[in-house]
């Protein structure tokens, strides 16, 4: 498979700060995915990709937390998956197909959402890759269930498929402060949970070794206070320095594929959360 014909799911709107426009240059890649189609209380989501990058001129290339700057980096801004609106099978098809492209050239991809199921096929594309891999979700929501709203495929259901795929305690659901029963029983057999806590890195990286790690973080899992641009905001939640920080301390971890989901524009007074995702990002392509 050519990288034309890989480029032709995607759509150029406006590129993250700093992207270098030569794919074969780099080894990071970012990809948006605007699809909230299973968005259940507040939608749009899908305007995030395109927001996120253009408020990224607004930041510095440069992190005084690591002293590196994204000048230092070859990274590629794909764009965004061309995504058929209402077919939910065939857009997370696409999200997979792309992504599998995207590794099998040994990139490694940085996807922004968009809503949480678009988390699954690109864990599905990652896993084909690396049958050990771990999961680290950052979320207010276990996201656990069977079925919401009388569909299998659901934000509310994306992380059981996954810790259904990956095996059990394969998952680590970090920050949860909201579930059913149901799910908190799910969990307690088939993940690691850790109940509004966000575990130290010392323990994670004691946990994992050198295994393949995944990161999907939910915006939501901060506080509304620092991140009220999102669907379905949950109080009680972390800080913006308390990701910060805690992103730089598992960089000793093979983090071999991140995605950042749930913020929404439309609620997003001032642009704090699209600007907030930016700089979560910058950190993260500097760190891994």
């Amino acid at each position: 498979m050519t990288v034309v014909q890989v480029l032709e799911y995607l759509e150029q709107k406006a590129r993250f700060m700093g992207s270098n426009e030569d794919l074969h240059q780099c080894g990071k890649v970012i990809m948006g995915i605007p699809m909230d189609s299973t968005t259940s209380f507040r939608p749009g989501t899908r305007l995030a990709p395109y927001r996120i990058r253009e408020v990224s001129e607004g930041i510095e290339e440069y992190s005084v937390y690591l002293d590196r700057s994204l000048e230092e980096l070859s990274y590629y801004d794909a764009g965004d998956i061309i995504i058929p609106y209402g077919n939910i099978q065939e857009s997370l098809r696409r999200i997979e197909w792309v992504t599998e492209q995207f590794i099998l050239q040994g990139k490694q991809v940085y996807s922004l959402g968009g809503e949480h199921l678009v988390s699954l096929p690109l864990i599905r594309a990652y896993h084909r890759f690396f049958p050990e891999l771990v999961v680290f979700q950052l979320d207010a929501h276990a996201d656990l269930r069977q079925n919401y709203l009388g569909e299998t495929l659901s934000h509310a259901t994306v992380m059981h498929h996954v810790a259904k795929l990956l095996g059990k305690g394969r998952v680590y659901q970090m920050g949860i402060r909201s579930a059913t029963r149901e799910e908190m029983i799910f969990a307690r057999q088939h993940t690691n949970l850790f109940l509004g806590q966000l575990p130290e890195p010392e323990q994670l990286l004691k946990a994992v070794g050198d295994k393949p790690v995944y990161l999907s973080i939910d915006i939501d899992f901060l506080d509304p206070a620092f991140a009220p641009g999102t669907g379905t905001p949950e109080a009680g939640g972390f800080t913006s320095r308390e990701l910060i920080q805690w992103l730089h301390g598992i960089r000793g971890l093979n983090v071999v594929g991140f995605d950042l989901i749930e913020i929404s524009p439309p609620y997003d007074q001032g642009d704090n959360t699209a600007i907030l995702g930016a700089k979560i990002l910058r950190e993260a392509l500097l760190s891994f």
